[in-house]
């Protein structure tokens, strides 16, 4: 079996072109009488931030292919073809975060993230292309079984089955297809759209709101001297111009005030709305007014603890469940790294290193790997584990006070320390005086 040919292609014209799909119904006019689409939203700073900043975190995240060990733990499978695709190149035209960030962002704005699954011969995956989220349908055959139809340029249909296409999704009804939280949450964005058009069109006409202009007699031309006015002193660049009226005219404004209106708070309001939506942390998107320095890094962590987490695991389970075979999965497994971004400041993880340090569960190298330092070679002590002297363990409590012997090597300790040359004495002595010796000699 030869290589498929992909459908994706990089250079690809942009089209408006979207098919009807279970969620278009969602889209459209809103209660704010804005239309609310996934390239629409994108025009709002709020959204565009948020997209922006977990679509980065995902791509930016270390992603390893590791293999299980038979005495426990792991080790990276450098020399599995899918290791190279999943941490370099996906594709030949693609790195791994411009691929992780492509299907991030379609996750994010259709609530579903398509990729098609190259094959050679042998079944191996040798590449993986992002799909366009709005041209594909998930439908079942007679069968019960899942398969995909995508629209390509010619408006073909082609029929992918399962095992072709990665496909994760967003959080749905069906748990075969997501929902796009702009679709859900339209009507929210659809007042942000609103509320920041009316701001462009306010200091369009120069920061001044509408009104009449009254005229004691009968106009013959109102159309003129309205379309006059409005050449005169609208648009920003005529603001705070002086009008001369004259036979008696008089300037009536009739729109309520910004003020008025609360429109700063309602603008405010709705971008920690749209954060809401994607949960991102006020801080993140630039509203620092409830953020202080003993907080934003509590919220950094709450942000990646239920934010980036969820989405971490619907990436590495879909990855497993479309890449790997029933065989496969039982010895490896894809993992995102997400220990760095859980780091403490320099202090604290100095501190944390010290306590595992001290207590033998780390070594020199477990703590330079994590701060991505060079490691320290065996005969330096690199991977040594260590732990203070004077612990032991709780059933040995007490044990050497006890006995005569405890008495005797207190006396023997004395004599080392009085005499020198005493190390024969201390051969025919007591095991607490050979320990001390072999203490004295490293």
């Amino acid at each position: 079996m030869s290589i498929l040919k992909s459908f994706f292609r990089s250079r690809e014209k942009p089209t408006n072109q979207s098919l009807t799909s279970p969620t278009r119904f969602l889209f459209g006019q809103t209660t704010a009488g804005k239309v609310v689409t996934e390239q629409s939203s994108m025009q709002m700073t709020a959204v565009y931030s948020c997209v922006r900043i977990l679509a980065e975190a995902v791509a930016g995240l270390p992603l390893h292919f590791y293999q299980y060990q038979k005495g426990g733990g792991k080790e990276k499978a450098l020399e599995h073809p899918l290791y190279f695709l999943l941490h370099d190149e996906p594709n030949s035209e693609m790195t791994s975060f411009v691929f992780r960030e492509t299907l991030m962002t379609h996750l994010l704005l259709w609530g579903n993230a398509y990729a098609q699954i190259i094959r050679n011969g042998k079944g191996e995956v040798v590449a993986l292309y992002p799909l366009q989220p709005e041209r594909i349908q998930v439908h079942r055959d007679e069968q019960k079984e899942i398969y995909y139809l995508y629209t390509v340029e010619n408006g073909k249909q082609v029929k992918l089955p399962k095992t072709e296409v990665l496909h994760i999704l967003g959080l749905g009804f069906d748990g075969l297809v997501g929902y796009s939280p702009i679709a859900m949450a339209k009507n929210a964005i659809g007042l942000a759209i609103a509320t920041e058009e009316y701001g462009s069109k306010f200091f369009a006409n120069g920061a001044n709101p509408g009104g009449v202009l009254e005229h004691p007699g009968t106009l013959k031309d109102p159309i003129r001297i309205r379309e006059s006015w409005n050449a005169t002193f609208g648009g920003s660049s005529n603001a705070a111009k002086v009008a001369v009226l004259e036979e008696g005219m008089k300037y009536t404004p009739i729109s309520i005030s910004p003020e008025q209106a609360q429109f700063l708070e309602t603008r405010k309001f709705q971008i920690n709305e749209i954060a809401r939506i994607f949960r991102v942390p006020p801080h993140m998107v630039g509203d620092l007014e409830k953020s202080s320095f003993s907080n934003i890094e509590q919220q950094s962590l709450e942000f990646v603890k239920y934010t980036l987490d969820p989405w971490v695991t619907r990436w590495e389970q879909a990855m497993t469940k479309a890449l790997l075979t029933p065989d496969e999965k039982k010895e490896y497994f894809i993992k995102f790294n997400v220990d760095g971004l859980l780091r403490g400041d320099y202090q604290s993880r100095m501190n944390g290193y010290a306590t595992g340090r001290q207590n033998g569960w780390m070594s020199a190298n477990d703590i330079r790997e994590l701060e991505n330092l060079d490691r320290i070679s065996d005969e330096e002590g690199g991977n040594l584990y260590l732990i203070n002297g004077n612990m032991l363990p709780l059933k040995d409590a007490g044990a050497f006070a006890n006995t005569k012997e405890s008495e005797e090597e207190n006396d023997e300790i004395l004599e080392v320390e009085e005499s020198e040359g005493s190390e024969s004495r201390l051969e025919r002595g007591s095991p607490r005086a050979n320990s001390l010796s072999q203490w004295a000699n490293r």
